[in-house]
């Protein structure tokens, strides 16, 4: 092998592992698990009849549920969701036993009774186990099988992107909200067992005692709960935008007299979203925190909440400004999901960034509501040292797959970025309580959110989104100071991106207009600063 051959050689190998190291991997599981099947397609999810009985001694679950849906068109095989160690016990339509084969955790459960379009029908699936042990909750979630200071069980589930099938069998995809939902949960007769929406009954037998949860509005999958634990309650009424909301509380019975000062924040938090957001939009399911044995979820109507009872991130300040210390981050960050993640929902967990980049942002807006709008600026700000800006905020369609982490503060710098852009703080407030208000309780995709701030701020953003969402590149300013010129361009940017940028000249406001071209204006004045509320880099260029 001669020395060129032997280079080319290496270079290659080089490419081929570089491709190896990025390239991501799907397999037909992941289809299975990610996108619309046929077997999904052809039927509404209306009503879930959840019943679980937990046994904290053994780690086992034992259950069933009942599942009601819509007909939309004619077909015979139904898929039906449940992760391993879970197994389907028994299978049923209209008391007939039905048969099923399964690919992973997708069961493919086979019609006998011919599907009308318009009928409503059930399904019902008996299921038990030990189910997966959360590994570190809630980011790679299951069941945490934990133990409070007093030995007592303390018991909790968590289960977004790895799916709600980890512990119960659903239609395991965010594109279809179950219309309401029961469910009960029995539990060791001396823990009370929590979740989501009103506790509508509760009644003892033997060593053990049910709480009977009814949910009226839509829910999402992984936003149902199960909370167990030595729980003591108490509750407060808030007034709010729709009338009285009932505010309830279950902590630790150690934690109570720490969590009737914590929760203080709650009615703050309340305050500043519905300020922002528009009415809380779950008035009739109530609003919970509840503590767990992990430091939070975004559970609907049942938010967790394990932060210790400490102001920030466990107590640390994650914008670095001093700011995020004014406020309890998981009560703040959690409950703003209430809005954006459980009201409005994504399709497919590629847009996450819905989820994540406007609740991350809600923490600014809670601080620009009770500390003003330089306190607020100042935290959004400060959150930029945790961008990596490794992947794009926009993950791989229907193969459940989210994007870069990003989402959380990458995505609340470029919205803190677009209020800039629009300059009418009562516009913006107006544009975000419409989006809660025309996609109340819907699930939707990037594509329609995209439309709608275009739409309402009558902006063109389509360059803008694709710049932050899609690629990993940060506008970059070039600028040279010319005498009275400032000469400037953009670069490291997508085709089209024009964003306009607001300075300050002698502490006078004025705005340039850079595209990718060199362009040039003249300066009244001998100081300028970039406004730093806007999410870009800068370079000075030697004249």
């Amino acid at each position: 092998m001669n020395l060129y051959t032997k280079h080319i050689g290496l270079v290659l190998l080089f490419l081929i592992q570089m491709f190896l190291a990025n390239a991501q991997f799907f397999t037909r599981l992941d289809t299975l698990r990610g996108s619309i099947t046929p077997e999904r397609a052809w039927w509404d999810l209306n009503y879930y009849d959840l019943n679980i009985k937990v046994q904290p001694d053994k780690e086992f679950i034992a259950g069933y549920n009942i599942i009601r849906y819509k007909v939309l068109e004619e077909a015979n095989v139904i898929q039906i969701d449940l992760q391993e160690p879970l197994e389907i016990e028994a299978v049923s339509q209209d008391g007939q036993d039905l048969n099923y084969t399964s690919i992973g955790p997708a069961h493919f459960i086979r019609l006998k009774k011919k599907q009308v379009p318009g009928e409503y029908n059930k399904i019902y699936v008996q299921y038990s186990g030990k189910p997966k042990k959360a590994v570190r909750a809630p980011w790679d979630g299951g069941f945490s099988w934990k133990k409070d200071q007093n030995g007592n069980p303390f018991v909790a589930t968590s289960c977004q992107g790895l799916g709600a099938s980890i512990w119960w069998p659903n239609k395991d995809h965010m594109y279809d909200e179950v219309d309401s939902m029961r469910i009960a949960i029995d539990v060791p007769k001396d823990l009370v067992g929590v979740a989501n929406g009103r506790l509508r009954d509760e009644y003892g037998y033997g060593d053990f005692k049910q709480y009977e949860w009814f949910v009226s509005n839509p829910i999402n999958n992984y936003g149902v709960n199960v909370n167990i634990g030595d729980y003591v309650h108490f509750g407060e009424e808030y007034q709010g935008e729709k009338g009285t909301l009932d505010l309830d509380y279950y902590v630790l019975r150690d934690n109570l007299e720490k969590a009737r000062e914590q929760f203080k924040q709650a009615p703050m938090m309340l305050d500043a979203f519905e300020h922002w957001f528009g009415p809380y939009p779950f008035y009739e399911d109530s609003f919970k925190l509840v503590e767990v044995p992990y430091l939070g979820m975004e559970h609907q109507s049942s938010v967790t909440y394990g932060n210790q009872y400490l102001n920030g991130y466990l107590g640390r300040d994650l914008s670095g400004s001093g700011w995020g210390l004014k406020f309890d981050f998981i009560i703040i960050h959690e409950a703003g999901h209430e809005w954006f993640a459980n009201n409005i929902t994504y399709k497919d967990i590629a847009d996450m960034w819905i989820h994540e980049g406007f609740t991350a942002y809600s923490e600014s807006l809670y601080l620009d509501f009770h500390f003003g709008k330089k306190a607020a600026s100042e935290y959004v700000i400060g959150t930029r040292k945790n961008i990596l800006n490794d992947k794009p905020i926009i993950g791989i369609y229907n193969v459940n797959q989210r994007g870069s982490g990003d989402m959380y503060y990458k995505g609340s710098n470029m919205l803190h970025t677009l209020r800039q852009l629009i300059e009418d703080d009562e516009l913006w407030r107006n544009i975000l309580r419409g989006l809660n208000s025309d996609f109340y309780h819907q699930t939707v995709t990037t594509q329609q959110i995209e439309n709608y701030l275009s739409e309402k701020t009558k902006k063109n953003l389509s360059a803008f989104f694709n710049q932050y969402l899609r690629t990993t590149m940060i506008p970059k300013l070039q600028y040279q100071r010319l005498g009275k010129n400032l000469k400037f361009r953009y670069v490291d940017v997508v085709e089209d991106f024009d964003m306009p940028l607001r300075i300050f000249v002698d502490e006078k406001e004025h705005w340039i207009f850079p595209n990718s071209e060199w362009k040039t204006k003249k300066l009244e004045g001998e100081n300028f600063e970039f406004d730093p509320n806007f999410y870009i880099k800068t370079e000075a260029l030697e004249p």
